[in-house]
């Protein structure tokens, strides 16, 4: 055995440099709700182009904006979400112990959006977009069971996007934007010391002591019984590994918007995929959470995994965000009823594994972090309408369906504890003066109960299981229940010049 390998590190930099979670709201990365006006039709409204966060859904929808409007939001994302453990376990196969993890998400997040538009001529209007695509914010704690894959992330994001858009003639108009996009990430997780130094200690040839009946001296050979004498006696322990990286990318999005007429609107979107280089530091911290000395130096564990196995270091992950398609469509029934619906593609399937390079310390390479993922491509739909309440009020609502990337509960870690989803969404938009108004919006998310039972591939012996090439991890299974729901509370001003 490598002493580099030992007590290692599961995804660390994989899921804090490649994840979001689903606790932001949408499935696999996304945040969900980039516009407030979008959120009260459960993002059915497209090809609605009501105000400037049509840059985000369809930029070729600023064509039918006048003059220079504004809109800003902020919305407050509410989750609640319970796990349960069902038997996660060591890579010895022994219980993590620990508890469910308690309330591990916050009480609250905000996520502001803002959009501007101007209309430079009669066939070209200019704009810009700044909003959250991606977020997340968990805290399970040190102790819960499944601490060795994830006790805590926060991601930060921020996607800043100019458009513009081109009217052809009355029928036809085409958008384009680009985007520039930041991520910042940190990551906490604990490390199983004690199984690595037991499996450490049998490959020396064990430990020998009074272990056997009647105190007989006796060597023990087995890492799973060397594990248990050493939680006795109070050796061993967790250790915890924190990493924080950020990075900037690039991309662009296109839109186009057919106007048969002026009751009717079908629009096509297109969003790309940014790819991004994350680097960061890796801080290891050994030093009064792992007890004991190892006999053969006399030295103390956490002085020896601190020197030998893993040094403070920096590293990087390559990471592309997925790609989307949308196709929606606007039809207003009447003067006061109007029905739109969406339906968006989100290639997932390219996220198959995040590989995680860590960089050599003191000579001695790391090892890979390897996370796997075998992600499926998935689909949302969605349905809303309007009502002219009054002249003041126009009320809005939406029903949607998406579908969460996982493929089977082998996929599901911690950070994301993904399912499919159910959306219902009520808005209104309140009309102050010919100038300005008001979005208000409120969504209950309801999530599917999830299942995880996920297993690091890289175990302590410093070998990935699934493709024998070497690596750093933990080999520990996380197997537990989540039930979770999520409500959104949207508010937006609208202003005109």
């Amino acid at each position: 055995m490598k002493l580099k390998h030992l007590s290692l590190s599961v995804m660390i930099m994989g899921t804090a440099f490649g994840l979001a979670s689903t606790q932001a709201a949408a499935s696999g990365y996304q945040f969900g709700s980039q516009s407030v006006s979008g959120q009260g039709t459960a993002h059915a409204n497209g090809a609605e182009a009501a105000d400037p966060s049509t840059i985000f859904a369809n930029p070729a929808g600023l064509s039918r904006l006048e003059g220079t409007q504004v809109s800003g939001g902020v919305t407050l994302v509410v989750p609640h979400s319970e796990y349960t453990d069902n038997g996660s376990t060591t890579y010895l196969k022994q219980p993590t112990g620990g508890g469910n993890g308690g309330t591990f998400a916050p009480s609250a997040v905000a996520a502001p959006t803002f959009y501007l538009s101007s209309k430079i001529n009669d066939r070209i209007t200019a704009g810009i977009g700044l909003f959250v695509p991606y977020g997340a914010k968990l805290d399970y704690g040190e102790t819960w069971a499944g601490r060795y894959a994830l006790s805590s992330i926060e991601l930060k994001s921020f996607n800043l996007n100019p458009s513009f858009s081109l009217k052809l003639n009355e029928k036809h108009a085409l958008g384009f934007g680009v985007s520039a996009q930041y991520m910042d990430a940190t990551l906490a997780k604990m490390t199983d010391a004690t199984s690595g130094l037991a499996m450490a200690a049998a490959a020396k040839g064990g430990i020998t002591g009074p272990y056997g009946p009647g105190g007989a001296i006796v060597t023990i050979k087995d890492p799973a019984t060397i594990a248990n004498i050493m939680r006795a006696g109070g050796q061993g322990g967790d250790g915890k590994a924190t990493v924080k990286g950020s990075d900037w990318g690039f991309g662009w999005n296109i839109g186009y918007l057919f106007t048969p007429s002026e009751d009717t609107r079908i629009g096509l979107a297109y969003r790309s995929q940014v790819k991004m280089k994350l680097t960061g530091d890796i801080t290891w911290d050994f030093n009064g959470r792992v007890q004991g000395t190892d006999p053969s130096t006399g030295l103390p564990y956490a002085t020896e995994l601190s020197k030998f196995v893993h040094p403070s270091t920096t590293g990087s992950v390559d990471v592309t965000t997925p790609d989307t398609a949308s196709v929606n469509v606007f039809h207003q029934l009447d003067s006061k009823w109007a029905l739109m619906s969406d339906v968006t593609w989100v290639g997932n399937a390219k996220l198959q594994q995040i590989d995680i390079k860590q960089d050599t310390k003191n000579g001695v390479p790391q090892g890979d972090i390897v996370l796997h993922q075998n992600w499926k491509n998935t689909w949302r739909v969605s349905a809303g309408a309007n009502y002219r309440l009054s002249d003041a009020w126009l009320l809005r609502g939406g029903l949607a369906w998406e579908q969460s990337p996982l493929q089977s509960n082998n996929d599901l870690h911690p950070a994301i504890p993904d399912s499919d989803r159910i959306w219902l969404s009520l808005g209104a938009n309140y009309k102050i003066n010919k100038q300005s108004s008001i979005d208000v919006a409120y969504s209950f998310i309801d999530f599917k109960n999830a299942t995880t039972n996920y297993t690091d591939a890289c175990n302590p012996t410093g070998v990935n299981t699934s493709t024998g090439g070497s690596c750093t991890g933990n080999g520990e299974t996380v197997k537990g229940s989540y039930k979770t729901y999520l409500q959104l509370i949207g508010v937006q001003y609208n202003y005109r010049f």
